[in-house]
């Protein structure tokens, strides 16, 4: 029997009613979806003087982001953890991370031994996690042995093959043919990320010119390094090339108030940080510490605003991992963004393909094929290392000449060398 017209016009508009409804059910839904915000978790070494500016950096890049609407109109949401320098600390903040506070990606630790210990977590949970100052070759090299399971792991800043190259690199330049320096101590702290730091350094200094005269390392606990300055002297080098990042006041202020005359250039992490001339009384003056960002440095056209910003927000400069932890926000943004999705896997395929130039550089990832897998890229065009040095409280670019703001000097009780004519 057919419908009456009434009947049937009434259940047409009921049914486009209902369609109407869910439609509208279905936008208002992916518009919320679309708003969720990008978190972001930081788990760092708040309290330490290298670790200090990470968190912050990572604030003021969101905060930078969010002002200018967000990443396609997602806001970042930045979520920080104080580790206190403890891998077990990490551990669970990186736990809590993924299972209460629904984080898409973790920057976390300038300290390998922390980042290593966050690894296996990293593939458990499958969460995209980030270094912002971890050296340790390890880190990529684990990537790379088992690609599949580690693949979550990137390492944002260079490997300690990768940092000792760039040493040997300034020491060439600016000690050997700039200072006609012949021979070398190295003295380094007892860590993960300084065992293929100093294999890289007893390779590639004599390359360069440098005679390797003995090899120290010491405890990270160590609080007397006047007999470890007394042996150097004993052995008399031209120079002293450090790895030094858990400690650095100390070492310092001991320098200077023992008179060593031996020049000190190298890895200092925390020489890195605006605070170090306060923290050393002065002490650190003349000494010479590899960056790959610093203020007043035209790296990029990025460099020098962002510690300006840093600064004005914070009071002081940001240390060496302050730069990289305000790039990874800004790329792990861009790779959510390129992969539509803040799906795990899609997200590492996208950070794979990262080409972004930060404050370092510009910022590029070693393929799986690669033996350092995940690990930005050292060397010209991309990320390279300057040799700063400490002058009258300033940090000051030395070297190379198309980013240095300063020439080099040493304290009057410092020998160094014969300058090249």
């Amino acid at each position: 029997m057919l419908e009456c017209a009434p009947v049937a016009r009434r259940r047409l508009v009921q049914a486009l009613l209902g369609s109407t409804i869910l439609l509208a059910a279905n936008a208002s839904l992916s518009s919320v979806q679309a708003a969720d915000p990008i978190r972001i978790a930081v788990i760092a070494e708040a309290q330490a003087i290298a670790g200090a500016s990470i968190p912050q950096a990572a604030q003021l890049a969101a905060d930078e982001i969010n002002a200018k609407g967000g990443m396609d109109g997602r806001k970042i949401e930045i979520i920080t953890y104080d580790n206190k320098s403890s891998a077990a600390d990490s551990v669970r903040a990186f736990q809590r991370a993924a299972s209460e506070d629904k984080a898409h990606a973790v920057i976390a630790s300038y300290i390998s031994e922390v980042v290593l210990a966050l690894q296996p977590w990293s593939a458990r949970l499958k969460l995209p996690f980030i270094t912002p100052g971890a050296a340790s070759n390890e880190i990529p090299l684990n990537v790379h042995k088992d690609y599949a399971r580690n693949k979550y792991s990137f390492h944002g800043y260079l490997t300690s093959k990768a940092q000792s190259q760039a040493v040997c690199d300034a020491a060439k330049a600016i000690l050997v043919e700039g200072r006609q320096m012949k021979t070398a101590v190295i003295m380094s702290e007892d860590a993960a990320w300084t065992k293929p730091l100093d294999e890289g350094y007893k390779e590639c200094l004599p390359k360069v010119g440098l005679k390797v005269l003995d090899h120290i390392r010491f405890s990270p606990s160590t609080t007397d390094f006047n007999p470890i300055f007394s042996r150097i002297e004993g052995a008399k080098p031209d120079v002293i090339v450090t790895g030094i990042s858990h400690v650095g006041v100390q070492p310092t202020v001991q320098w200077r108030s023992q008179q060593v005359p031996i020049p000190m250039i190298g890895i200092a992490s925390q020489a890195t940080n605006a605070t170090f001339w306060k923290e050393t009384n002065g002490a650190t003056e003349g000494v010479l510490f590899e960056m790959f960002a610093a203020p007043g440095t035209n790296v990029t056209p990025k460099t020098a605003p962002f510690a300006e910003a840093f600064k004005a927000k914070y009071g002081s400069y940001p240390g060496y991992a302050g730069y990289t932890a305000y790039d990874e926000v800004y790329y792990i943004a861009d790779a959510v963004k390129r992969a539509g999705s803040t799906d795990p896997d899609k997200l590492v395929e996208a950070l794979e393909k990262t080409d972004w130039e930060g404050t370092l550089g510009r910022i590029q990832f070693y393929g799986k094929d690669d033996e350092f897998t995940h690990s930005i890229k050292y060397g010209p065009g991309l990320v390279s290392g300057m040799m700063m040095q400490w002058q009258d409280g300033k940090q000051l670019a030395i070297w190379p000449p198309n980013v240095a703001n300063g020439k080099i000097g040493f304290p009057s009780f410092v020998k160094a060398g014969t300058a090249a004519n």
